[in-house]
C-alpha cells in the first residue's frame, strides 16, 4: 500500500504598512468575501521573494519591494462545504510599495484593495480569510523582522537541469 506524501501549500504574503494603515485585499472565496494580506501560492520556478512581488502586483497593482521577512507560519484549514483539509506554510514579508499602476486590472477574485488601521484590522477578524492575516500584522507591529538573507533559493529552482550532488 502506497501512502500519499503530505505536502503543505506554500504561500507568500505582503505586510504593507504606510502611515499607520495596512494594505489588504477583499477577495471572493468559497466562504464568501474575505479580507487578506496580498498573498498567494508560490509558483514553480520562483523564489519566495519573487513570488511575493508577483502576488502583490497581481492583487493590488502596486510594485512591492520586500525588505524583511516578518515570519514563517504553519496553519491548517478545513473547508466546511467540501471537507477539504489544507495545511499552509506562509512566508510573510514587509517592505515598500509603489502607487497602484493606473488602469491596473486586479487579479481574478480580488474585488478591491483597502487601507485599514491596525484597530480596523483587529475589528474585522470575522471577515479575515485566515487567522494569519491579523497574526502577520501583529508580528509586524511587534517589530519582528528577519533579514532576507535568511532565505536561500538554490539555482535548481530556476533551472532544474543543473546537476547537483544528492544531499
Amino acid at each position: 500500500m502506497t501512502e500519499e506524501r503530505w505536502k503543505p501549500s506554500v504561500t507568500v504574503a505582503a505586510v504593507i504598512e504606510q502611515d499607520g494603515r495596512f494594505l489588504l485585499v477583499e477577495e471572493e472565496t468559497p466562504e464568501g468575501l474575505k479580507l487578506n494580506n496580498p498573498a498567494g501560492h508560490l509558483d514553480p520556478g520562483e523564489s519566495p521573494e519573487q513570488g511575493v512581488v508577483r502576488e502583490a502586483l497581481e492583487e493590488t497593482g502596486c510594485v512591492f519591494q520586500p525588505q524583511a521577512l516578518v515570519g514563517v507560519y504553519l496553519s491548517r484549514f478545513r473547508r466546511e462545504a467540501t471537507g477539504e483539509d489544507v495545511t499552509y506554510l506562509r512566508l510573510a514579508f514587509c517592505g515598500a510599495v509603489s502607487e497602484p499602476a493606473p488602469g491596473w486590472v486586479l487579479d481574478c477574485g480580488i474585488v478591491r484593495t483597502l487601507w485599514l488601521t491596525a484597530d480596523e484590522v483587529r475589528a474585522s477578524t470575522g471577515r479575515h480569510r485566515s487567522p494569519l492575516v491579523l497574526r502577520c500584522v501583529e508580528d509586524y507591529l511587534a517589530g519582528k523582522r528577519y533579514p532576507l538573507e535568511l532565505l536561500t533559493t538554490d539555482p535548481t529552482v530556476f533551472d532544474p537541469e543543473i546537476k547537483r550532488p544528492a544531499l
